[in-house]
């Protein structure tokens, strides 16, 4: 399921993911379904050659594979597909959004009914003050929507299998009000002052003071959280391998914080 951060605050935003590529496979000859999984799949997406990056990226979790390829597997097409054409980071977005639709339709069966395939995207649009950021979810919510939407409204966007983060910045599991309101018979009004009530409990976050390096720090106590408490409870164990952290800001465009390289196990 991966877990995928994108952090927007006023230094800039702050992209992060993990690595964990988890797939259900079959015995063809018995049947016996069994999940495998690789910890050193491509969550943090970056465009554009190495030496003048775009001012836009994306963190990508839920489903992890559109037929037998990841999302990182379709970038050079994608890339060959816009070329050099300056966007805006909206426009960017709905490109994205367009390309994945078409592979999704080409590959995934019609009656699919598993997670989405989400994209959080983020860059800097000139002559633009911040940051902004989108969401795609594929195949069920392709149309692009911007989050904290407005130049100074700072905010997280997170998503895949972010139990443990709900519980560290909600301060509740986000099944909590829908199990309240079936207990109790709650009508939704009820419900919608249930889920007012809890915003009390909510993690206290300064975004709008926080430096740069404090969103970064922030982004990976959550990321390291989830592997650390997954490592130790029963459940699906989607999150893990190593953490690619980027950040994007308008004087300095994309910058990788830290990024896995591809080497040799000396083991």
């Amino acid at each position: 399921m991966s877990l995928g951060i994108v952090v927007k605050a006023p230094e800039g935003l702050v992209l992060a993911a993990e690595s964990r590529l988890t797939l259900q496979g079959e015995n063809r000859t018995t049947g016996e379904k069994f999940v495998v999984s690789f910890d050193n799949a491509t969550k943090l997406l970056a465009f554009g050659p190495a030496d003048r990056p775009r001012s836009v990226a994306a963190v990508t979790y839920g489903q992890a594979a559109i037929g037998s390829r990841t999302a990182a597997g379709f970038l050079p097409e994608f890339e060959a597909q816009i070329g050099d054409d300056i966007l805006t980071t909206e426009e960017f977005s709905k490109k994205l959004s367009d390309f994945y639709v078409d592979q999704w339709r080409n590959a995934m069966p019609a009656d699919y009914s598993g997670p989405n395939m989400t994209f959080v995207v983020g860059g800097y649009d000139r002559p633009n003050a911040y940051g902004r950021v989108f969401i795609i979810e594929i195949p069920a919510n392709p149309q692009v929507r911007e989050q904290n939407a407005g130049d100074e409204n700072f905010g997280i966007t997170w998503g895949g299998q972010s139990d443990f983060m709900d519980r560290l910045l909600r301060g509740y599991d986000r099944r909590v009000p829908d199990l309240v309101a079936k207990a109790l018979k709650l009508t939704p009004a009820r419900k919608k002052e249930l889920e007012a009530a809890l915003l009390q409990v909510v993690m206290p976050l300064p975004l709008a003071a926080m430096p740069l390096q404090d969103c970064v720090d922030l982004a990976v106590f959550f990321i390291r959280t989830t592997i650390a408490a997954q490592s130790l409870t029963i459940g699906n164990r989607g999150v893990g391998g190593p953490i690619d952290v980027a950040t994007i800001t308008r004087s300095r465009g994309l910058e990788f914080i830290k990024r896995k390289q591809i080497q040799i196990d000396e083991r």
